[in-house]
């Protein structure tokens, strides 16, 4: 235990306006402190509290530690350290203290790295859901593309979700948007025509989930043919799916070989993969004029092939034409949404779940926000690298 003893001529102050104030009268309190030794260290202190002739009532200030915390600056620094490094269960058995604790001491951090953070200057935002339990509910997370941070997390992914961010911009930092990628989930498209000026131009759906419902159009004409060829025991697709979604450049030489007899062959599913690759060439082009010809020609080739998913998934992309070729144009893509979205992921396996979403929101912030999380004051040069 150490005692710490304020000096009789101390002179208080207000810890809301400063002002200097007469003592009321003081409290014990205890703050654990680093271990000493190995041993658990406490600090004990008799804190006053003054009578402010605005303010009332208030306890001072200590500058060893943040007003409500049962820690000392020091050792919550260590325990932000090591909650980045493990969960929050971990951490709070390794330094014998209940989960509830830790917790506390993660949305304390949470908090000062939002009032911290400097005011948001967002050019490039993506805009995407990650899951939050099972039966299909979500959050939405918001990142800035050009820092890879999360700059807002809302419950569910509904348009209110998103109007909410944008709602807490000015009307200048709305105007500073130069793009907005997103899937094609309409909530969203809806929520940012409504709120960021000119968003038919800025509006962008990138190569991944293009990529994705092609891909999904690729598999379903698979499918449909794999079920008719097994009917005249002919098994040339079994076992292929993999192989007509996976990337050709990272097939091993065996692989490779084996598909491009698939590749080269008269199967309908050969022939919507070709579709597919073709759509992703136009990714390639630069100029909007040139891409807006490439997927006309596509759009053309989709409707003549006789293959109804993949006449569905063209029928799609015709009605996002515009934010498909805006991506093209502003060489936007999706990228560090989904980088946080894996680790978000990561983080809610570590966890094994959450529970309350307020402690997912904190959880996402805390790990992926780029927040300054340490208290006030703290030299951090003694914490491990």
């Amino acid at each position: 235990m150490v005692n710490v003893v304020a000096d009789d001529g101390a002179q208080w102050c207000c810890p809301e306006c400063g002002r200097p104030s007469p003592r009321y009268d003081k409290r014990t309190r205890r703050w654990r402190h680093l271990d000493t030794m190995q041993f658990k260290t406490l600090l004990e202190a008799e804190v006053p509290r003054i009578q402010c002739p605005e303010h009332g009532v208030r306890q001072v200030m200590v500058p060893w530690a943040e007003a409500g915390s049962g820690f000392t600056a020091l050792f919550e620094a260590m325990a932000v350290f090591w909650l980045k490094q493990a969960s929050t269960k971990a951490v709070a058995s390794a330094l014998a203290l209940s989960w509830n604790a830790v917790d506390g001491i993660m949305q304390r951090a949470v908090r000062r790295g939002l009032a911290r953070r400097a005011e948001l200057q967002p050019e490039r935002l993506s805009v995407d859901e990650t899951s939050f339990q099972k039966r299909h509910e979500y959050v939405t997370v918001v990142t800035d593309q050009d820092s890879g941070h999360v700059i807002h997390v809302a419950d569910d992914r509904t348009t209110e979700s998103v109007e909410v961010f944008y709602a807490s911009l000015t009307d200048k930092q709305r105007a500073n948007i130069e793009a907005v990628a997103m899937d094609m989930w309409p909530a969203y498209i809806k929520a940012t025509r409504a709120q960021i000026p000119d968003a038919e131009n800025k509006i962008a759906f990138d190569k991944f989930h293009v990529a994705k419902y092609l891909g999904d159009g690729v598999d379903k004409v698979r499918r449909q043919e794999h079920r008719a060829l097994m009917q005249e025991g002919d098994r040339t697709l079994k076992g292929s799916k993999y192989q007509w979604l996976r990337n050709p450049h990272n097939m091993s030489s065996e692989q490779a070989s084996h598909f491009a007899a698939l590749r080269d062959s008269t199967l309908k599913t050969a022939r919507a993969w070709a579709m597919k690759e073709m759509a992703m060439d136009i990714w390639r082009y630069q100029s909007r004029g040139w891409a807006i010809k490439a997927w006309k020609s596509w759009f053309a080739w989709a409707q003549r092939c006789r293959l109804e998913p993949m006449k569905k998934v063209a029928a799609t992309l015709k009605n996002h034409l515009c934010g498909i070729l805006n991506a093209i144009a502003l060489g936007v893509h999706n990228g560090h949404a989904e980088s946080n979205n894996a680790r978000i992921q990561r983080i809610k396996a570590r966890a094994c779940g959450f529970r309350n979403r307020g402690r997912f929101r904190n959880a996402i912030y805390f790990h992926c926000g780029g927040l300054d999380l340490m208290p006030e004051g703290v030299d951090q040069t003694w914490l491990p690298t």
